[in-house]
């Protein structure tokens, strides 16, 4: 039985003050690979790896990534992976190798990313051009369609920081809840995953934010969408990396891996939601994600209470609360639900977190022999999922992965609402955001409505008065109508 473990993790945090101290997403991933070979015991066998996946990079568009990498590393890998754009994809990616593992395709395997967005911020502030490697378009492999249809980037919902609010105001009032009681929901929910971060000495932010830092606007602490300051929401501009050292178990024992350095990946899952958010059925749910999530557990026979820790992707908090329901997880319950400390607090590297979040995973269950832990990847807009169950025990049972199309066949026949592109009449607020300005002032209201025959729209809000009150009582159910301006070419909503 080929049971495929993770036994090497690698990660960098390079807190550049200077440029001349950045390091490029290249030297990264260079640095994290060389330090997973160092955990594993395995020093200059990092040649050995015959399939090298990188994560797609978004502060450097190289020629050819994974070529590059195995060249400065030494390898000659017969498989290199670049991969498509989403948050899903390192632990897509462990999924898919462990499958090949298991039957006999791969022996040993890398996956490596890096993000040094911090960097080339402060290089451009300081007016300092940075000496990287070859640019270009590599190859891709993954689902590349854009997260976003024409309508929707018309009325200004393309930012994950517009969108992911417009699901956590659909969750407030799906759960009934108050401006007020949300506003305390909130700064707990994150306070917790801010005293994780704080504790990681691998985070970028370890200051440990309370509750009230977190969910108080101030100076330093702007609304960006609402309901979300900025202490809310994922933080790309950090340099990090991670590497992931993949084998079967035999393998990793013949390398010289102790056993205590195995993890074994026992579950997984990967679906994906209705592409464009105007086709959820609602706003405060992921079918794909309670899928994949009952896939891995059912693959590892297992149940959610024997999961001892998880880290649930955590871009903003609607995604950790909207995935925990899925799971069927409290967000109450005791267990840790980031290992990491979060994207808002340890950093979100992009489409590179969920690696340093497998790599974190890996360490926890180490050091506590006998646990179990659970770790979810987000692509785009809760659009695309994968989910890893690991353990350190080795399983009694097989490596037997589910076939994720028959999942994702029944998710793309569910039904959905139909879209009204140029829309006029009656209408009521389904979700909404109003977008701030990097003063702090609202200026766009973002709302998706229902129009009386059932239909979905997209509109915009424009007027003060309307904005100051969308962000003072409960929008979501207020009538209104709605008209299409053909020189904007979007639909106003005005209650």
């Amino acid at each position: 039985m080929r049971q495929p473990v993770v036994f090497g993790v690698g990660q960098l945090t390079n807190r550049a003050t200077a440029p001349a101290a950045v390091r490029e997403p290249l030297d990264l991933m260079v640095a994290a690979a060389r330090r997973a070979a160092a955990d594993a015991g395995i020093g200059a066998r990092l040649a050995e790896v015959d399939e090298l996946t990188v994560v797609n990079i978004i502060s450097r568009a190289y020629a050819d990534p994974a070529g590059m990498l195995a060249a400065r590393l030494g390898m000659q890998p017969a498989r290199r992976v670049y991969t498509a754009i989403g948050g899903n994809s390192p632990q897509w990616r462990v999924n898919e190798t462990a499958a090949r593992i298991a039957r006999g395709e791969v022996r040993l395997a890398l996956i490596v990313g890096a993000e040094a967005v911090g960097g080339l911020q402060l290089a451009r502030k300081t007016g300092v051009k940075l000496q990287w490697a070859e640019a270009g378009t590599p190859e891709t492999v993954g689902d590349m369609r854009w997260g976003n249809n024409a309508v929707e980037q018309q009325h200004q919902a393309q930012m994950p920081t517009s969108i992911y609010p417009l699901f956590e105001n659909a969750l407030r009032a799906h759960r009934g809840w108050t401006l007020e009681r949300h506003r305390a929901h909130l700064g707990a929910l994150c306070a917790r995953f801010a005293a994780v971060a704080k504790d990681n000495p691998n985070a970028w932010f370890r200051d440990g934010k309370s509750a009230a830092d977190i969910s108080t606007v101030s100076e330093t602490n702007r609304l960006i969408a609402w309901p979300y300051p900025k202490f809310m929401n994922a933080i790309i501009a950090v340099d990090q990396s991670a590497a992931l050292l993949m084998a079967d178990r035999d393998t990793a024992l013949q390398l010289g891996v102790a056993p205590e350095k195995l993890v074994h990946l026992v579950g997984c899952g990967d679906a994906t939601d209705h592409w464009f958010i105007s086709d959820r059925a609602n706003f405060w749910s992921s079918p794909a994600l309670s899928r994949a999530g009952a896939s891995a557990l059912a693959q590892a026979r297992l149940d959610l209470a024997q999961i001892d820790a998880f880290d649930i992707y955590s871009c903003f908090p609607s995604a950790v609360q909207i995935s925990a329901d899925m799971l069927g997880l409290a967000l109450d319950d005791a267990r840790p639900l980031t290992v990491t400390g979060g994207l808002p607090y340890h950093g979100g590297p992009g489409n590179n977190y969920v690696t340093h979040s497998i790599a974190q995973m890996v360490e926890h269950l180490r050091a506590r022999p006998g646990s179990r832990g659970l770790v979810t990847g987000v692509g785009w807009y809760l659009t695309k999922h994968a989910v890893g169950v690991y353990q350190s025990a080795p399983p009694t049972h097989p490596f037997e992965r589910a076939d994720p199309s028959l999942d994702q066949t029944a998710i793309d026949a569910e039904p959905h609402p139909q879209l009204a592109v140029e829309a006029s009449g009656s209408a009521s607020v389904e979700t909404y955001t109003v977008v701030h300005d990097r003063d702090g002032a609202p200026a766009l209201g973002i709302v998706v409505g229902r129009l009386a025959d059932g239909r979905r729209c997209w509109a915009n809000v424009r007027e003060a008065q309307t904005l100051a009150a969308m962000e003072q009582r409960e929008f979501i159910g207020v009538a209104g109508q709605v008209r299409h301006d053909p020189t904007t070419q979007t639909n106003v909503f005005e209650p």
